[in-house]
């Protein structure tokens, strides 16, 4: 399977120039591409079908491009060709996720801001730095993998710093599992509460850095914009906006790691995290938790332990049904954090209680609204010595 690597490099001031004439040059191609592409849509818009135009696709923007701008910009020669390639090919696709109603329309890009650029070519990996064509050699602040061939990396700028990533064919690593099914249960008090009683709390990088963020960002509001000073505190505030979320992956990362490796079925609940981003009580916690890099991080990582991930329906009751006779409320409050059984007085966490009907869930075929027969049945058992009690 194919893994993605990233880490920092560690260019001289030299390199950090041509990195930079790297990123704006395709930084260009994609603003060219994106303006003749919008020209041509309003175009076929106010015209006949038989005056209308060809949408370009990639290989016809860059000949465009070949022909049109590169003549009248020779700074396109100091760079490597494949910089505004790669660009025009991720506009290409921008706009086919567009059409397919998957995305929203492509946005002009702006200097400073996400700057990354694509290379391929003869691409080298020593101990502790990398050959880049029409860049040279660049050392890495880390190691680099061995008996690893790249076709292209991926260079990208964030908060002053630049960073290189690269795909590597990685075989799967099954390892010994310790518990067969677990249930695990997200939320923003803790960050997961597993079946098995372990509970995970959650970085909340963004609560414990928010003073200073703030402080940062008042003082910046009285410096002049674009001068000197405004620039360095922009750059001081894109920092700990970046070590806010290197935080919170790190956490995450060990956190699915400790899933992947320990546990053999792993059950979690498919989360409306948009729904849950719009409730403006709950939208700041969270996105301080990180669900849906929790989700994205754990289905790459089951496969490569060699582990199952199951994820049930949204609608599955899981806080509102008793984990031991199966009776399911009809409400329970954000405010009950002990979850308490009127018919066979059961009292547990809430969280706890979720996680054990997830895994309870997941030990079993889900069908799609996330209930089997076997719990089908037992929760009618429960029902009718409901019934029995109340007659």
């Amino acid at each position: 399977m194919l893994l993605g690597f990233k880490t920092e490099l560690h260019p001289n001031n030299k390199q950090k120039t041509i990195l930079a004439k790297h990123a704006g040059v395709a930084r260009h191609a994609w603003n060219w591409g994106l303006w003749l592409t919008k020209n041509i849509l309003n175009h076929n818009s106010h015209n006949p079908a038989r005056d209308k135009l060809k949408f370009p696709s990639a290989i016809d923007l860059h000949k465009l491009l070949v022909a049109m701008v590169k003549p009248q910009n020779f700074w396109y020669y100091e760079v490597s060709k494949t910089a505004p390639q790669y660009a025009l090919r991720y506009l290409s696709l921008a706009w086919k996720r567009c059409f397919s109603k998957v995305s929203g329309i492509p946005k002009f890009k702006k200097k400073g801001r996400d700057d990354s650029f694509t290379l391929d070519g003869s691409i080298s990996l020593g101990f502790n730095h990398i050959k880049l064509p029409r860049i040279g050699w660049i050392k890495t602040f880390e190691v680099l993998p061995d008996n690893v061939t790249a076709k292209s990396v991926t260079i990208t700028k964030k908060a002053g710093r630049w960073f290189i990533s690269f795909k590597i064919e990685t075989e799967p690593q099954v390892t010994e599992k310790l518990v067969d099914v677990v249930g695990v249960d997200l939320g923003v008090k803790s960050l997961a509460t597993l079946s098995t009683g372990e509970v995970f709390v959650g970085a909340k990088s963004y609560k414990k850095l928010e003073t200073k963020l703030s402080r940062l960002q008042y003082l910046n509001r009285h410096q002049v914009k674009f001068s000197k000073n405004w620039k360095k505190a922009q750059l001081k505030i894109a920092q700990l906006h970046n070590r806010i979320a290197n935080i919170r992956k790190d956490t995450l990362h060990k956190l699915t790691t400790y899933l992947a490796k320990n546990h053999s079925q792993i059950v979690i609940e498919d989360l409306n995290v948009s729904g849950m981003m719009a409730n403006h009580k709950l939208a700041k916690a969270v996105a301080d938790m990180g669900f849906y890099e929790f989700r994205r991080q754990l289905e790459y990582k089951c496969e490569l332990y060699g582990s199952q991930l199951t994820v049930v329906d949204r609608w599955f009751p899981s806080s509102k049904t008793c984990s031991n006779c199966g009776n399911v409320k009809e409400s329970l409050s954000l405010s009950e954090r002990v979850f308490k059984c009127e018919y066979c007085n059961f009292s547990c966490d809430r969280d706890l209680n979720a996680a054990l009907n997830l895994a309870m869930a997941g030990s079993s075929s889900v069908s799609v609204c996330g209930l089997d027969n076997a719990d089908v049945a037992r929760w009618e058992a429960g029902i009718e010595q409901i019934i029995y009690r109340k007659s």
